[in-house]
């Protein structure tokens, strides 16, 4: 009789290994079963949010506090915390500096659509830390790629943009594109959608530059969208030349370099950007900005302000589609002045990187000592692990690693050995405040995990 596996491991050891950690969440989580289990009165479908419906677990556990690296649930549980917020707490939970920072703007009133001193200090942190010259501040990176794809499409007069398959840039129309047998269609899942986005994007492979170079030479393509590396999803890496050849073929066709670093920002204080000496037209970072209070920025060159300036003229007055009441508000713009001063330093992030290589090191011995199939990917502070061997090289390779009930049980393995990370795949980050102890407890309990799963 076949055996199915996945990532190496039987189907039904799978089932079995997760419904045994199932048992022992509930149990582990009396007073959470009680609050959540039946979902929580007044929300849709039980949550404030879908997204919580997509933990590993049987029902969300409530968060009593968390400090630093150190998450603690309402049934006394303590969790290393590697998820931190899917980014949003890279830094860790509530930073002194940035604590300090919220509650002595919240006495002076929290958003008053004006400028603060923090403001005029922010605009010239952005400058030099990210080398663009004209910033604008919004509430969420899906706003900031919105706005900057807006942008793109009033300074060069054309109307698609390009993305690569398997992309992620929040929730932004345009980008819910994919590949299938060779042409573009639209992601399945999406609700209420009524426009065809296929006619507003693009879509080729991440590492293609042959099929990239077709792309774009039909000259109506205003900008490229992408992360320095594919997150969000089985993590792809870029490949040597790709980054050059990007560049070289966006400015050899007139179209615009817009990089979105909401996650790679883990590489270092300047981001993936500033590390690996990118150029781009147009840049967007988010969730970390501002040490968990909801804030995106996004920046772009002298030259895109040129070509700005004289769409805006061209444009009769209206509203330019851009904007939100709440963005640039007084309280994210004191903790985001904090978060750049006082949290995002190099110092913080040679500690990032140190003990990030550790648990990357650390989880890859432990694969390679169970013989899975899988393999270990890093950038910067953020490390995932793979159920499929590797390297990946491009969207449809990630989206075929996928191994969702093997990652459900390892994830759920990991939770009930104390320690959190993200739901949606396999993210690991480490924070400026994450203990070498916390490294190689994760260590541990993927080893135990594996072994487990492996029947080792």
């Amino acid at each position: 009789m076949t055996q199915f596996t996945s990532g190496g491991v039987p189907l039904d050891h799978i089932a079995a290994v997760f419904e045994s950690e199932r048992a022992e969440y509930s149990r582990g989580h009396p007073r959470s079963l009680e609050r959540t289990g039946h979902g929580i009165a007044g929300y849709y479908d039980g949550v404030p949010m879908h997204w919580m419906r997509d933990w590993p677990m049987p029902f969300p556990f409530v968060v009593a506090e968390a400090h630093g690296s150190l998450l603690r649930d309402i049934d006394g549980n303590e969790y290393a915390d590697f998820c931190l917020g899917d980014t949003g707490s890279m830094f860790g939970h509530s930073p002194p500096a940035v604590a300090e920072a919220i509650t002595r703007q919240a006495t002076r009133g929290l958003t008053y659509m004006l400028p603060t001193e923090d403001t005029i200090a922010v605009g010239r942190l952005l400058a030099e830390r990210f080398g663009l010259p004209h910033w604008q501040v919004a509430t969420t990176a899906t706003d900031a790629n919105r706005f900057a794809l807006r942008v793109a499409r009033a300074a060069t007069g054309r109307p698609k943009i390009l993305v690569f398959n398997g992309c992620y840039h929040g929730t932004v129309d345009e980008t819910f594109v994919r590949l299938v047998d060779g042409r573009a269609v639209v992601r399945p899942g999406l609700l209420g959608q009524v426009a065809d986005l296929t006619q507003l994007a693009r879509v080729v492979e991440f590492n293609d530059l042959p099929a990239l170079a077709e792309a774009l030479s039909h000259r109506d393509v205003a900008c490229v969208i992408t992360e320095p590396v594919m997150t969000n999803s089985c993590m792809v890496l870029p490949e040597p030349d790709f980054h050059a050849g990007l560049r070289r073929l966006t400015r050899e066709t007139g179209t615009l370099l817009l990089i979105d670093e909401t996650h790679t920002i883990s590489t270092g204080p300047g981001g993936y950007t500033r590390a690996y000496g990118l150029e781009p037209d147009l840049f967007v970072v988010g969730k970390p900005i501002a040490g968990g209070v909801p804030a995106s920025v996004w920046g772009f060159t002298d030259d895109v302000a040129r070509r700005l300036d004289e769409a805006r003229k061209a444009t009769p007055p209206g509203h330019s589609g851009m904007g939100t009441t709440l963005s640039a508000n007084a309280l994210a713009l004191a903790a985001m002045r904090a978060t750049l001063e006082r949290v995002m330093t190099p110092e913080a992030y040679a500690h990032m990187e140190r003990l990030a290589g550790q648990l990357a090191a650390g989880l890859q011995a432990s694969v390679s000592k169970h013989r899975l199939p899988w393999h270990v990917v890093r950038v910067g502070a953020r490390v995932e692990f793979i159920c499929a061997p590797g390297p990946l090289r491009n969207g449809t390779e990630a989206e075929a690693a996928h191994a969702p009930a093997l990652e459900r049980a390892m994830h759920l393995a990991l939770l009930n050995r104390g320690c959190l990370i993200a739901p949606f795949h396999n993210m690991m980050l480490v924070s400026p405040v994450t203990h070498e102890t916390q490294v190689e407890r994760l260590v541990a309990a993927f080893d135990a995990a594996g072994a487990r799963l492996a029947n080792d």
